[in-house]
């Protein structure tokens, strides 16, 4: 018999927190699950680590692809009917997997569940900016601006990721920002207000440190998404409000620094909504 939940850790060069991220789902009071690990061909002992977890399923990309690929391979692979995502440097409290199970058995209709969750910056509890507080319903409108879901605190219905496609492995940061747009333009979305992540911060590697300018990211994913989706024409108003604030945005800082490798793109971008 199938698993209810499918776990997937992408991981990279991690192993410190990888280890931490692993027994927080092991220790889960919820137990239908089976635990995936995507290692993005790490060069520390990663491989060693997850030969002392014989249960997990594991899967070594050959060369480094990143989380979007990383992700979606174990999507495939997966058997439960239901996918939760955990990045390597986060973690889940006890009950998270049982709460989000209890919530989609009284919900027939839940298609994601996300949590509350705790921020972590370099070892410090910080508040989370009113822009960035969580909830329930359509959020398509507020996932419009960043990022308002977390990978770490999500399950998702498997036929919904099938249907609205998996994360697009072109992007190398804002694909979660991508996949929430496709999901809420659909569905609503439920919550718990309940903290059942720690989500950890201020460390190096993190996408958000590498990558500075990810609006254009953002820009990229709404013209995609107004192009290949049937968007209401109040959603595509939003839509259309918001890009255009982040093309200009875009171009101002481009053209003060003489950047031009995106400057035409997103100049042709813009022409199309103004």
């Amino acid at each position: 018999m199938n698993p209810f939940f499918s776990i997937i850790i992408p991981t990279y060069n991690r192993r410190e927190s990888l280890i931490r991220a692993i027994e927080s789902v092991q220790k889960q009071s919820f137990q239908d699950f089976e635990l995936i690990v995507v290692d993005d061909c790490s060069q520390d002992d990663t491989k060693d680590i997850l030969k002392k977890y014989p249960k997990i399923k594991t899967y070594f990309n050959t060369k480094n692809l990143g989380v979007s690929a990383s992700r979606n391979k174990g999507i495939k692979n997966a058997l439960g009917q239901w996918i939760c995502f955990l990045d390597s440097d986060d973690e889940w409290l006890s009950q998270k997997l049982k709460m989000q199970f209890e919530l989609i058995q009284s919900h027939k209709e839940c298609v994601l569940v996300h949590t509350q969750e705790i921020w972590i910056r370099n070892g410090v509890r910080v508040n989370q900016m009113k822009k960035h507080k969580k909830a329930g319903g359509d959020q398509f409108t507020r996932s419009l601006e960043l990022c308002v879901i977390s990978p770490s605190s999500v399950a998702i219905k498997k036929d919904v990721l099938v249907e609205v496609g998996l994360f697009n492995e072109n992007y190398p940061c804002c694909e979660d920002y991508d996949l929430w747009l496709r999901i809420t333009s659909k569905y609503l979305v439920h919550y718990l207000e309940t903290p059942l992540v720690k989500k950890y911060g201020g460390h190096e590697d993190q996408l958000s440190r590498k990558y500075i300018a990810m609006d254009y990211y953002r820009v990229c994913s709404m013209d995609e998404l107004n192009r290949n989706f049937s968007l209401s024409p109040y959603q595509l108003e939003k839509l259309k409000i918001v890009l255009v604030k982040k093309c200009e945005i875009l171009l101002k800082g481009y053209k003060k620094h003489n950047n031009l490798s995106n400057l035409k793109q997103i100049e042709a971008i813009l022409a199309n909504y103004k």
